[in-house]
């Protein structure tokens, strides 16, 4: 039985943080873990976003949840917990 909308069905459990590192120092770095990637930026700047991601996951673990299973604002209680805000888009 297909879906009406023609669309593919979403799979449950799918969820991933990216992290874009946008100053260099001449390397190529990517780091993967789990429901994470990490790519870019100069050594100081790849290691902090790797040990946030981490601290992320740790943080996870201990409520015993999965990424795709905390809401928008859990993950955002989290994320600021590490160290990472949300900034506020720019009004024009």
């Amino acid at each position: 039985m297909g879906t009406s909308s023609g669309k593919k069905p979403v799979k449950p459990g799918k969820a991933m943080i990216l992290g874009v590192g946008l100053d260099s120092d001449g390397h190529k770095r990517v780091t993967t873990g789990k429901n994470f990637t990490l790519v870019g930026g100069a050594k100081e700047t790849h290691e902090e976003m790797t040990e946030k991601a981490l601290k992320i996951n740790e943080k996870l673990a201990k409520k015993g949840k999965e990424l795709h299973e905390v809401s928008r604002e859990e993950f955002d209680d989290i994320a600021h917990s590490v160290g990472l805000r949300r900034n506020a888009p720019e009004n024009n």
